[in-house]
């Protein structure tokens, strides 16, 4: 995405805060000078131990020592002169170069500002250092956080995925470590839970993680020891397997549990060498791997936070709201439940239409709307969903873009200049716009797979529109609980037998 640090409008293309995962900062990318001068960029300085991320603070002329990590354990060594006045486009250039990544592949990364709290994709124009001294200003206006942790955040320059770069260049691919950066990300990912999967995906996963990391044709007893070193958590999402269940995971059984993925996941090594007809290339695996990624429809996905509101539940109708995950890429928007590891809605760009309202008094929130068909009863409606967000802004400006990038890509595989023939257009007459309302889409898929939509555990505001004026649907329900009669009251007495048993 490409966010302009000086001016952020609607149109900035940023991949945001995701505050409900941790980074591992092991495999974090770093910014990092020999000169470090904490209070120059309000990073607090922290002389018992220098920081392995380091906040950049001081812009020297002479030349400085640049470490760049990538997502995995490596990480790219350089010496930049005026390292204050470099921008991405020249940082790009050698990082390339220390890669050997070609040019054909260039395009499928970008570099990245984050932190625990925050997430820049860069554009080619952009310098690190001045965004650097920027960043507690885009902690304030694009995160929740408390002051105390601004204080204390200190950005990362990475380099991955870019989120523009679409899935079907990623297999035409054939350099291996291109292929390997793609892996290493997708991976972590998959482990994080930032992308769900239901068990034969992750199994799958697993299993081609195993045969890259650990070679194919080992036997069981090998197989086994190996798995066991490296642990279940480096092949399995950390949901899955329990990591950090504390106490309440073994006395659910988390041993047991363990053995049984551990079991599932040698027997399906075992097979992969004699499905594949022998060993494969490394190459053959990546491809594997990513493919079976690419079948996650939110792959690729820039993340931001939010929250929606919970259906209102008991007499009292108590709410509350749930902290979610919104996914956008160039093919649509997926909120995806944080705890429950599963999608709860999932529009492509032709189903859905957006707004974005900024709070109105204080205490208020910005809320990014999403609009799409439902149905109410046996009655077709249009339903909202509300995602309360500080990167609503940002949300809505991406999703823009994606939507011009699908109109523009269409228009030019049509050979027409931007207007698209009838037979082109998005169902419902919504264009390549997303904010048309037009014909009735079908339902969306209500199955126990996670990628699958939950709409039903929604708390949306349902409305039709006859064609003068939106009108509310009011739900069917009885009377209210304090209003309704009770019925008159008609005792009888009891007779009591000689068999009813007293107490």
């Amino acid at each position: 995405m490409d966010v302009s640090a000086e001016a952020f409008d609607t149109t900035l293309r940023i991949s945001v805060t995701y505050s409900c995962f941790q980074l591992d900062y092991q495999n974090s990318v770093t910014f990092k000078t020999d000169q470090m001068e904490g209070g120059e960029c309000g990073f607090p300085p922290e002389p018992s131990e220098p920081s392995q991320r380091g906040s950049v603070s001081s812009a020297g002329l002479r030349a400085q020592d640049v470490l760049v990590y990538l997502v995995g354990d490596s990480a790219v060594h350089l010496t930049v002169e005026s390292v204050g006045c470099v921008n991405v486009q020249e940082l790009g250039r050698s990082v390339r170069e220390a890669l050997h990544i070609p040019e054909t592949a260039q395009e499928a990364f970008a570099f990245w500002l984050c932190s625990p709290l925050l997430e820049l994709q860069l554009k080619p124009k952009h310098q690190p250092y001045k965004l650097c001294r920027q960043w507690q200003d885009l902690l304030y206006r694009f995160t929740e956080a408390s002051e105390e942790d601004i204080s204390q955040d200190e950005p990362c320059l990475q380099y991955r995925r870019n989120v523009f770069y679409p899935k079907a260049k990623e297999l035409q691919i054939e350099d291996e470590g291109v292929l390997r950066l793609l892996y290493d990300e997708a991976k972590a990912n998959i482990l994080e839970g930032r992308y769900p999967c239901d068990p034969d995906q992750w199994l799958r996963l697993g299993v081609l993680s195993c045969a890259l990391e650990l070679g194919v044709g080992l036997d069981a007893p090998a197989a086994t020891a190996a798995i066991r070193k490296k642990k279940l958590s480096s092949f399995l999402p950390a949901h899955v397997t329990g990591g950090g269940g504390g106490l309440l995971s073994a006395l659910r059984g988390k041993g047991g549990r363990q053995a049984g993925l551990e079991q599932n996941l040698l027997e399906e090594y075992l097979q992969l060498a004699s499905a594949d007809g022998g060993a494969q290339e490394p190459t053959h695996y990546l491809r594997q791997y990513l493919s079976t990624c690419h079948s996650l429809p939110y792959y690729g996905c820039a993340f931001f936070s939010g929250d929606i509101d919970k259906p209102v539940q008991g007499i009292l109708h108590r709410g509350g709201r749930k902290t979610v995950n919104v996914g956008i890429s160039l093919e649509g928007v997926y909120v995806i439940d944080v705890k429950e590891k599963h999608v709860l809605l999932g529009l492509r760009f032709c189903e859905l239409s957006w707004d974005h309202s900024y709070p109105e008094g204080e205490g208020d929130s910005h809320i990014l709307w999403l609009e799409f068909d439902g149905e109410e009863a046996g009655t077709p409606v249009n339903k909202l969903l509300k995602i309360y967000s500080k990167q609503a802004e940002l949300m809505s400006g991406l999703i823009e873009f994606c939507v011009e990038l699908g109109a523009a890509a269409e228009a030019e595989a049509a050979g027409t200049d931007g207007e698209l023939a009838p037979s082109q257009q998005a169902p419902g007459g919504a264009g390549a716009s997303g904010r048309g309302r037009g014909g009735r889409r079908g339902k969306l898929r209500r199955q126990s797979s996670v990628v699958c939509s939950r709409v039903h555990t929604l708390s949306t505001i349902s409305y039709v529109d006859d064609g003068k004026e939106i009108k509310r649907l009011k739900p069917k329900r009885a009377a209210s609980f304090f209003s309704r009669q009770a019925p008159a009251p008609n005792y009888s007495a009891v007779q009591v037998g000689e068999n009813l048993e007293q107490g």
